[in-house]
């Protein structure tokens, strides 16, 4: 979601390649041609081809690592090949591992898969996605082991996890909302999985359900997903409906663009959906409880002493390398260009987004509304981490702006963060 995840575009461009064709291209034998549709359609809400496609590779085939604190993790071939992947499952057993989070050997998932979301699907879409999954074509590609140091290693340890963390259950709607609030809270609760980015991960890999939707680092594609709740980051309490529908649907926006892990979902999911589905998507969003303290305190002497270090050579590198695209007072040139100036994004706590996005560049993701995005080139080879450090502090405090200056140290460990 909004996870103005920002950037990382130079993938994206690879995995369009992969993904251009439809999805669904033959139908199971005996499944309902009907069924077997509106399963395509609940897997792109799911955005299941993101996690189970390699960039570049056969569709649902499985294998794409997940780099994540505990290990790497590999995910499986979700594909209708009999040997390695889904072809002698049962809707029984795919209902039963999306509910339970477990395989039908009965072994227990690692929570890189949203069961915990996935749970709260009905059993009527659950038997949908199965029917769609079956009918597309078989990828023979044995699965890989997980390279997960000890203990995580231990699948037994996952029920102390699943005792903490995983409640089951089908989504149940709320009679005091609308239906198009239960539709939306379906979707970004269940099949959407947005709190599975947008909530900090504790210590045992587990979001802290207290924090739901505040924002926290995702540690397997080193981005930050920004707060949803909060105007201080990127939240959406002064964002209309019908601009959070445009950036879900389209990628862009007059108030921003969505870059790395975000475009890829907005481009594997959200621009399949139709504009009533995501418009229930931004109606719940917009009505999730505001968090407090959002206000700034004053910065620190250290904090100033900083920014009056870093601007000046900051204000040189925008002028030079910045201000054509995004303009001298960082108004940006929207929707082509996304303003700079009171953009919530640019001023997060966290700068690992603009860092990422002036050493890596990006583009927007391709969609129907927006099929021939701009984008922005990488500065990593061009600029030194000072200069990042000090363009990136430049535009987190000018024009306005209240973020705070990043640190040459914090450059420098993201320089060499995978960009997938």
């Amino acid at each position: 979601m909004l996870r103005f995840r920002h950037l990382r575009a130079l993938t994206v461009a690879v995995f369009m390649a992969a993904c251009a064709a439809p999805i669904g291209q033959a139908v199971a034998q005996g499944a309902d041609p009907a069924t077997v549709k509106r399963g395509e359609y609940l897997a792109r809400a799911g955005d299941c081809i993101a996690c189970h496609t390699l960039p570049a590779g056969k569709t649902f085939g499985g294998g794409r690592p997940m780099d994540t604190p505990f290990g790497t993790l590999y995910t499986p071939n979700i594909s209708s090949d009999k040997e390695t992947g889904l072809g002698r499952w049962t809707a029984d057993e795919f209902y039963a591992m999306m509910h339970t989070g477990k395989s039908r050997d009965g072994s227990l998932l690692y929570p890189a898969m949203p069961f915990a979301s996935y749970t709260k699907v009905t059993r009527a879409d659950s038997d949908a996605i199965y029917a769609f999954l079956m009918s597309t074509p078989a990828v023979h590609q044995p699965n890989r082991p997980h390279e997960l140091r000890f203990p995580f290693n231990k699948r037994q340890l996952l029920l102390g996890w699943r005792s903490l963390f995983f409640k089951q259950g089908e989504y149940e709607p709320d009679p005091k909302q609308s239906v198009e609030w239960n539709r939306g809270a379906y979707l970004v609760e269940g099949l959407g999985h947005c709190s599975m980015c947008h909530t900090a991960i504790n210590a045992l890999g587990g979001n802290v359900t207290s924090k739901a939707f505040e924002g926290g680092l995702i540690p397997i594609q080193n981005w930050y997903a920004p707060s949803l709740t909060s105007n201080k980051e990127a939240g959406l309490g002064d964002w209309s409906i019908d601009e959070i529908v445009g950036l879900l649907h389209a990628g862009v926006s007059n108030r921003g663009a969505v870059y790395g892990p975000m475009a890829e979902v907005v481009y594997d999911s959200l621009q399949y959906l139709t504009e009533g589905d995501v418009r229930a998507m931004a109606v719940y969003l917009k009505a999730l409880p505001a968090r407090s303290g959002d206000k700034s305190s004053p910065p620190s002497q250290a904090v100033v002493e900083q920014k009056t270090s870093l601007s000046p050579l900051g204000k040189k590198i925008y002028d030079a390398q910045c201000a054509e695209c995004h303009a001298t007072q960082g108004q940006g040139k929207p929707p082509d260009f996304p303003p700079l100036a009171n953009n919530q994004s640019i001023v997060m706590n966290s700068a690992v987004n603009p860092i990422r996005m002036v050493l890596n560049g990006g583009y927007p993701p391709g969609t129907f509304k927006n099929p021939k995005p701009y984008g922005m080139p990488p500065f990593a080879q061009s600029l030194s981490d000072v200069e990042v450090a000090a363009v990136v502090t430049y535009i987190r405090t000018a024009w306005g702006n209240r973020g705070t200056p990043v640190t040459v140290k914090e450059v420098n460990e993201l320089r060499s963060a995978p960009l997938y």
